[in-house]
């Protein structure tokens, strides 16, 4: 039998094999593995686990786990890693993950990437738990958004901890002070662009007349949707035209960072109309919020079609592109002299 990677198939096709080989949803859900032909084992059960699933995972150092925090707070002084992490836990601040200023929800080059996680000592090999601060949803979009970089690079055996730091320390588990030291590794990233969605990919979905095959999915709280409110790094307010809404903050115990079960997450996903074969690209301001609609969709729901357009508003407001939603000139020259229509 021919082995091969899922990630060497063209992205139609690949869907496809995905769908037939890989984790059903129910199974996704449960944390039920299946097995996968030509690939490595994986150590971890589901793309989501608990403290107590990572727990015996630390204690047999089978898995790594990557802290996504910054290493100091604003003051760049005082420390946030090195005061008290989960132990072993290594240094991956989410900021290493992003694009630039102009770009924030770009990526960062092949080149940067490569660096960044060789400094890690990692490998695609390596099982990555993510762990973020674990406070609220948003909290929870950027170890997804971690999580989906890591896997359109190659990686293939990847978890978001539900709860993050908070779910470690609530359960009174010790933390780790002080910086590691690093054996360097050797990673060569290299992009699975079929995963990616390009802006020329969103002008053909919302050209005039065309009729899209794919749905496209703001993950932004509906004041941006709407168009009442704007990013401070976005020219213009407004989504993308025929989009449809998703609040990422539907998925979560309100209030919190952790995940609603996953019946409800289904239940929710049924009644917004985001399961069945449609293809659904997800995007928000900064491809932030909208890594938490994917990361349920495709690893939660198992919806192979789910992607991600990871520049979104605020890359496509300042290219001058059509938008929905959008005020009129008058509102938006009001807003423009009373500072009004943006988040505080």
């Amino acid at each position: 039998m021919t082995r091969f990677s899922s990630f060497t198939l063209p992205y139609r096709l690949r869907r496809e094999w995905l769908r037939k080989s890989f984790l059903t949803p129910a199974a996704v859900a449960l944390g039920l593995a299946l097995p996968m032909v030509g690939l490595q084992a994986k150590q971890l059960p589901s793309p989501v686990i608990t403290v107590s699933q990572l727990q015996p995972l630390l204690q047999a150092k089978s898995v790594k786990v990557l802290d996504i925090r910054e290493l100091v707070q604003p003051d760049q002084k005082t420390p946030i890693y090195a005061a008290g992490h989960i132990p072993g836990a290594l240094p991956a601040p989410y900021s290493g993950f992003r694009g630039g200023k102009d770009n924030p929800g770009g990526l960062p080059t092949e080149e940067k990437l490569s660096a960044f996680l060789s400094s890690l000592g990692l490998t695609p090999q390596t099982p990555l738990v993510i762990a973020g601060p674990g406070k609220t949803g948003t909290d929870f979009g950027a170890a997804a958004r971690v999580y989906w970089t890591l896997k359109v690079s190659g990686f293939t055996d990847l978890a978001v901890l539900d709860g993050g730091l908070t779910a470690w320390t609530a359960a009174k588990l010790p933390l780790e002070t002080g910086m590691p030291n690093l054996t360097p590794s050797t990673v060569q990233v290299k992009f699975d662009r079929s995963q990616i969605v390009s802006v020329d990919e969103v002008k053909a979905l919302t050209a005039s007349g065309a009729k899209p095959a794919s749905k496209l999915i703001d993950a932004r709280p509906e004041a941006f949707y709407k168009g009442d409110v704007r990013h401070p790094a976005a020219a213009r307010w407004g989504t993308l035209p025929g989009a449809e809404n998703a609040d990422s903050e539907i998925w979560f115990t309100p209030k919190t960072g952790n995940l609603l079960p996953a019946d409800q997450i289904k239940a929710i996903a049924q009644q917004k109309g985001l399961l069945g074969s449609d293809d659904l690209v997800s995007f928000c301001n900064t491809g932030h919020w909208a890594a938490t609609n994917w990361f349920i969709l495709s690893e939660v729901l198992g919806q192979t079609g789910a992607r991600m357009y990871p520049d979104s508003m605020v890359a496509w407001s300042k290219a001058g592109l059509p938008m929905e939603n959008e005020p009129n000139r008058a509102v938006v020259l009001f807003r423009q002299l009373t500072g009004g229509g943006l988040p505080k």
